[in-house]
């Protein structure tokens, strides 16, 4: 059997591995062990009680477990943050983050920060990423395979995976819930949904589609501007899916999950951190429930840069007069390393120049 027919292990749901493989004895408690060693181990199950050899016998010619090869791994000397950049089905390269998290004094965590595709087609102006141009989507093993190269690699335990790396997860979106599906189930890397977190630019289908099947994953939404000539200018696709379009379904999206929408901010300074955005942004959102997440832009190339400590007050200060919401700073780390948010392009951020 070629490898193209043979069943990718790290590939299926443990109901998808046993409709396939029913008729070789297999049962979905043993699909689900062989999920689990696949994953975790990177082989087959040893032959026991609960999996008995003429079924590993069975299923052995008929499947594989596809791993990615790690070609670099660089970890920032400042705040621990990690960058490993991976190949796997074709010679592109793609890129995943650990991000250490301390809630309190002797827990330490971990989040991975992972691709769902190489390159990105969305050309956003303060992304690396867009500056490589689309190469292709992953598959659901190659992402899964980024949680569990990172996990093997992290000191502290991976409680969360947030789709935030290289691509849009909504445009690969089949490959994406098939991963987050595999990554939350018990016999996976059972991480909770709510532990699990899709990012988009602002795909609005996608998000209908998340809210028609009332995913248990957290979404975030970058937005930038609620000005639409200006995110334009910064995120191309404001003219494929506009703004109005967009918070339209948001709407859709909450009364499906009545949960609060997260939109994500890049500050960039004299760009979208006037107190005339706070307003723009407080008419835009007015009776959707949001969180506002504040997150210094980054980019190597110089043609953007965070705002000031006066400059960012003024603009938080604006947004508690006229936004009725909660709003957050989220600290991006690894900028020493290419690790931060948008800084991933498979270490060529610091030779890319506009």
């Amino acid at each position: 059997m070629t490898e193209d027919a043979q069943i990718a292990l790290n590939r299926h749901t443990a109901e998808a591995l046993h409709e396939r493989l029913a008729h070789t004895g297999l049962t979905p408690a043993m699909a689900r062990r062989v999920i689990a060693s696949a994953i975790r181990e990177g082989a087959l199950p040893r032959p026991g009680p609960a999996m008995p050899a003429r079924v590993l016998a069975a299923i052995r010619p008929l499947t594989f477990i596809p791993r990615l090869a790690r070609t670099a791994r660089v970890e920032s000397a400042g705040d621990g943050f990690v960058r490993y950049t991976f190949r796997g089905a074709g010679p592109e390269r793609f890129e995943a983050v650990r991000i250490p998290l301390l809630h309190r004094p002797g827990d330490r965590k971990a989040v991975v920060c992972v691709s769902s595709q190489a390159g990105c087609a969305l050309g956003c102006a303060f992304c690396m990423t867009g500056k490589m141009g689309f190469q292709r989507n992953l598959q659901p093993w190659e992402i899964v395979d980024q949680v569990a190269h990172v996990r093997a690699d992290s000191p502290e335990p991976v409680r969360g995976v947030v789709f935030m790396g290289m691509g849009e997860p909504l445009l690969n979106l089949d490959a994406v819930l098939d991963a987050a599906r595999i990554l939350s189930a018990p016999y996976g890397l059972a991480i909770p949904g709510k532990s699990i977190t899709i990012s988009t630019a602002g795909i609005a289908p996608g998000i209908r589609r998340l809210a028609a099947m009332r995913a248990p994953y957290r979404l975030i939404v970058s937005l930038a501007s609620a000005d639409p000539a200006r995110r334009a200018e910064l995120m191309p696709v404001e003219r494929q899916y506009p703004t109005g379009e967009l918070i339209a379904a948001l709407r859709e999206y909450h009364a499906a999950l009545r949960r609060r929408v997260t939109l994500a901010w890049p500050l960039i300074a004299g760009i979208n951190t006037r107190p005339q955005d706070a307003r723009q942004l407080a008419g835009l959102v007015r009776d959707l429930p949001v969180q506002l997440d504040l997150i210094d832009v980054n980019d190597p190339t110089g043609r953007f840069h965070p705002p000031g400590d006066a400059e960012r007050s003024a603009f938080r200060d604006a947004l508690r007069a006229a936004l009725a919401a909660p709003v957050k700073r989220r600290y991006s780390g690894g900028k020493d390393i290419h690790a931060a948010c948008g800084m991933l392009a498979t270490g060529l951020g610091s030779r890319l120049k506009m």
